[in-house]
């Protein structure tokens, strides 16, 4: 992204205004090819190389006996991912708005909608980092509230084991007769209250199928729950409001009970604990061992940060120094061939500039883990939305300053589809089975015809 970032300024900067209008298209089939081979060539490949066995729709760590298996083999990804490809579709703004006068059939407006189109791409960059910096904040705080509503489902599924009676009534409510039991059962002392070391020593014997958590923590939630008049204890009235309250919730996520629910009330509660568990999953929890496989904490962050620093420092500068001539290069190779200038920054400038970006996501994606798929999927999203909203900002800040003319209503259209597909399918599904890896690849060549038959068939501009 850096190289292509000082190809658009080179392109847009270098010589007078027409020499400039002549160029830039070397940067807008930059932009649009890498975003293309991100979200087709790349996502496809990832899918391929990272898949799993699938289990009751979610990917199994490590097993890949299905071998090719459309259905039954593939890849699943963490909510965050959902959420990031729904940033990358809602990206795509300021390509519309920069775009309307074009689709008006208007002239006179082509400037504003410039103007207009980069301060709204700025204000996306703006929020998109600080939505960056408060995500980590945002996603413990959602991974805290699922791993509660795992032990709420755990310890709803240990009353039921060891009730003396149903949990439910013949008219599917909760029955307060048996919840009252199950608390002189709990009352270890027969004090009439249950204190935090009982409600600790009750969590200890319930097995959460490796789902790690803080004990403390989880009985302090538990506390805040039941323990109405905060004296740090929960008596029999408050037992029974607590359990009552959780019963309802668990019927809410596995919908309404009916009369004959007393005697479901054991699959009624096992869908509440599959449920909260494939949450957790999604969640993408990775204390369990996952920080060490991935190198545990940093030595020295101090040294590191100030390596970071030079080392974007000088790669700024290698791009700078060879960004000019890598576009004189496109364009006397393209007087040289006849090929449209745009073709080749279209197919083979991102080849180079995606290189990095494409091995490491293709490294991630072949460890064959959730956690390492999410990082995969949510950084080409990413990618994809830092080229809609930080790179178009500056090709659209080159031509506002510079007066050219925005004509690229073939290549924002195969943006906006490529895009919109992808972001669309990617945000509202958490596994992708291997077949849809061919969405992602017959979308390459579709993008590549449909820009060749607007732009050299019809001659949109």
């Amino acid at each position: 992204m850096r190289l292509g970032i000082e190809i658009y300024l080179v392109s847009g900067l270098s010589g007078d205004a027409a020499t400039a209008q002549s160029q830039v298209s070397v940067g807008m089939g930059l932009l649009a090819g890498s975003t293309v081979m991100l979200l087709t060539v790349i996502w496809g490949t990832c899918t391929v190389v990272g898949k799993c066995d699938l289990r009751d729709t979610i990917a199994v760590n490590n097993q890949d006996t299905k071998r090719f298996s459309l259905k039954d083999s593939g890849v699943t990804v963490d909510v965050w991912t959902s959420y990031a490809a729904r940033i990358m579709a809602i990206s795509v703004i300021p390509f519309v708005i920069v775009q309307l006068p074009q689709m008006l059939g208007s002239t006179s407006g082509r400037h504003l909608s410039v103007l207009v189109a980069l301060v709204i791409s700025v204000l996306m960059l703006i929020s998109y980092c600080v939505y960056q910096v408060f995500q980590p904040w945002i996603q413990r705080r959602r991974l805290a509230f699922a791993k509660h509503k795992h032990v709420i489902s755990g310890i709803l599924k240990h009353l039921k084991q060891h009730a003396l009676g149903r949990l439910l009534d013949d008219e599917g409510q909760p029955d307060e007769h048996v919840i009252r039991r199950l608390f002189e059962t709990i009352d270890a002392n027969k004090d009439g209250h249950l204190s935090a070391a009982e409600l600790k020593a009750l969590i200890i014997g319930i097995s959460f199928e490796e789902i790690d958590f803080d004990k403390d923590d989880a009985v302090g939630k538990v506390l805040q729950d039941f323990d109405k008049t905060l004296d740090e204890q929960v008596d029999q009235d408050e037992f029974v409001r607590g359990i009552k309250h959780w019963l309802l919730q668990a019927m809410g996520t596995a919908g309404p009970a009916g009369p004959d629910a007393g005697p479901r009330t054991m699959k009624f509660l096992d869908h509440f604990h599959v449920q909260t568990k494939r949450e957790h999953t999604l969640l993408g929890d990775n204390e369990n061992g996952e920080n060490e496989e991935e190198g545990g904490e940093v030595a020295d962050p101090k040294w590191i940060t100030i390596k970071a620093a030079l080392l974007l420092l000088l790669g700024a500068a290698i791009a700078a120094a060879f960004a000019d001539p890598l576009v004189d290069t496109v364009n006397n190779f393209s007087a040289a061939t006849g090929i449209p200038s745009f073709f080749i920054s279209f197919i083979a400038l991102p080849l180079a500039t995606n290189s990095s970006e494409a091995v490491s996501a293709i490294i991630f994606a072949s460890r064959k883990k959730i956690r390492t798929a999410s990082l995969t999927f949510s950084e080409l999203c990413g990618g994809v939305t830092m080229n809609n909203i930080l790179c178009l900002s500056v090709f659209l800040a080159i031509v506002y300053l510079r007066g050219l003319t925005w004509n690229f209503s073939s290549e924002v259209l195969v943006i906006l589809i490529v895009c919109l597909v992808m972001g669309s399918f990617a945000s509202f599904r958490t596994t992708y089975p291997l077949w849809t890896c061919f969405i992602a690849y017959l979308l390459y060549p579709f993008s590549l015809g449909l820009v060749y038959i607007l732009d050299y068939w019809f001659g949109w501009s």
